[in-house]
């Protein structure tokens, strides 16, 4: 059986040919059972993105995990030309603590 986590990896590298991709499980920082594969952060770095504001990058990462966002809670998206990866230093933004479910 594939991961979801691989399968996400697998057709973000199709679609959108990074020149940086880090698909990050955050399913243990939550309230989920161990293995859990319901929490995800996604940074993408594609010459794909230049010309399109946030929301539309947005949308078609949506559009290429729909099956997959169909069976995980949540999915942090940060999507970044190379010149702005660049300009950020190459960091995407750090995941705030989970405050949700029986944990907080």
């Amino acid at each position: 059986m594939t991961s979801v986590q691989h399968t996400i990896e697998s057709k973000l590298n199709q679609a959108f040919t990074p020149s940086f991709m880090l698909v990050e499980n955050e399913s243990h920082k939550h309230n989920v059972p161990p293995g859990s594969e319901s929490h995800f952060k996604v940074t993408v770095v594609s010459a794909a993105f230049e010309g399109q504001r946030l929301l539309q990058r947005h949308r078609l990462l949506n559009q290429t995990l729909k099956d997959e966002l169909a069976v995980i809670h949540a999915l942090s998206l940060h999507t970044f030309t190379e010149p702005e990866w660049v300009a950020r230093g190459e960091q995407a933004a750090q995941t705030p603590p989970c405050l949700g479910g029986s944990a907080s």
